[in-house]
């Protein structure tokens, strides 16, 4: 094995444990989830399943107070209607599965952005609203921006500076229909950006055998929502691929966020914070009938 090999090997391992080792740590406040996942890229059905999940093996569920999706407000002629409509319901699925199966989530209400539009305005308005210094609330922007430009606009201007924006896509920060990036911006809150979480997070689907073949059916459920997205047929690029890129965001959040949070988290580091749960929290065995 030649030198240039062997300490390839030692930076993939050290990162790895690096990662491994990485501290739940959340920042003060908040936080809100805002994904489109009914535009032509499903990747969201992975994502929002992996978030739920994480949240949830990390006791953080309870600092998520706004979840909604398919924030797509306008549908783009790469998606039809029929198809949009399905993916409406998989979204849906992918969050009241997994806030059923892995619990937590009793108290929450995962919006449909475009059939309950005035009510996902009003609830994370209301959310930005109770922003202050010591208690900001950091938005996830997993899809368009219109939604957060709407639910900013509602609220007073006062709120706006405690209000910081995760950002890791420019795909998403200039998809707006009604909204552009300096748009957001010029509201007065802070722009978090982070690398492309799609460098770490869109992998091989054999890097994701672990969850297909995992003896728990909640770590079944997730692998299963994501195998959907990949063979959706809307798309060609998530062939092949297991993708939770926008999940990144909030293990960034959990992590530290802009306090050392984890730029560049892992499949690893996901596996390992879902293992650790399960191993803890088994299923409750099934009584037989008599």
């Amino acid at each position: 094995m030649n030198k240039t090999l062997q300490l390839l090997i030692v930076c993939l391992t050290l990162t790895t444990s690096m990662l491994s080792a990485q501290k739940i740590a959340p920042p003060a406040g908040r936080i809100a989830i805002v994904a489109d996942g009914n535009s032509p890229d499903p990747d969201d059905l992975g994502a929002t399943a992996i978030t739920l999940a994480v949240l949830r093996a990390t006791g953080l569920e309870d600092r998520l107070v706004h979840y909604s999706h398919s924030c797509d407000l306008v549908r783009g002629n790469r998606i039809s209607e029929r198809a949009e409509k399905e993916r409406h319901h998989l979204m849906q699925l992918s969050c009241d599965v997994t806030a059923r199966r892995w619990g937590g989530y009793d108290n929450l209400t995962f919006f449909d952005a475009i059939v309950q539009k005035k009510e996902t305005i009003k609830d994370l308005s209301a959310a930005i609203k109770k922003s202050t210094a010591d208690n900001p609330l950091w938005i996830v922007e997993a899809g368009e921006p219109d939604i957060i430009g709407l639910a900013l606009k509602a609220v007073p201007k006062e709120a706006h500076k405690h209000v910081k924006v995760i950002t890791h896509h420019p795909a998403n920060d200039n998809a707006g229909d009604f909204y552009t990036w300096q748009q957001i911006l010029d509201f007065g809150i802070e722009e978090v950006r982070i690398p492309d979480q799609n460098i770490n997070l869109k992998v091989a689907l054999e890097e994701w055998d672990w969850a297909k073949n995992h003896p728990d059916s909640r770590i079944q459920w997730i692998w299963t929502i994501g195998k959907i997205a990949e063979v959706d047929n809307v798309v060609k690029f998530q062939k092949g691929k297991w993708d939770c890129s926008d999940a990144g965001m909030v293990l960034y959040w959990m992590t530290g966020a802009t306090n050392g949070g984890a730029k560049e988290a892992s499949v690893d580091y996901i596996k390992s914070l879902l293992s650790t749960y399960i191993e803890s929290h088994p299923e409750p065995k099934k009584k037989a009938k008599k």
